[in-house]
């Protein structure tokens, strides 16, 4: 069964950091390409980075450029956002997404591209 699992969100104050963590199950994650989205209250969901199958390529929005970052482990089956200088506005649900295919480049904004939704974690970055 395949299975997207995220952990690491919680509380944390203005200029500090978190590092989510996408934990795979039932599949190999160096073989799909991999997004990282987020929906605050009220808005629609957003592509926030993601990285490419095979060359582990990375795109970032432009909201997060310079302050996130997104690597993979293979030996754990994980991909991880390491989040730097967080804002009240980065607030949101963070889900992270799979989709199947070697070599594949990751799209950042598109979430209908991708097969697999993990259920979401919440960071909130208040004072």
């Amino acid at each position: 069964q395949v299975q997207l699992v995220e952990s690491g969100g919680g509380l944390v104050q203005p200029g500090g950091s978190l590092r989510l963590s996408c934990a795979a199950s039932g599949f190999a994650l160096r073989y799909y390409a991999i997004g990282w989205f987020r929906q605050a209250p009220g808005k629609e969901r957003e592509g926030v980075s993601c990285i490419s199958s095979g060359d582990g390529s990375t795109l970032y929005a432009d909201s997060v450029k310079g302050r996130f970052t997104t690597s993979r482990d293979n030996a754990k089956n994980t991909v991880f956002l390491l989040m730097n200088s967080l804002k009240p506005e980065d607030t949101a649900v963070y889900y992270c997404a799979a989709v199947p295919g070697l070599g594949r480049l990751c799209r950042l904004h598109e979430t209908g591209w991708y097969d697999y939704w993990g259920q979401g974690i919440q960071v909130t970055v208040s004072s």
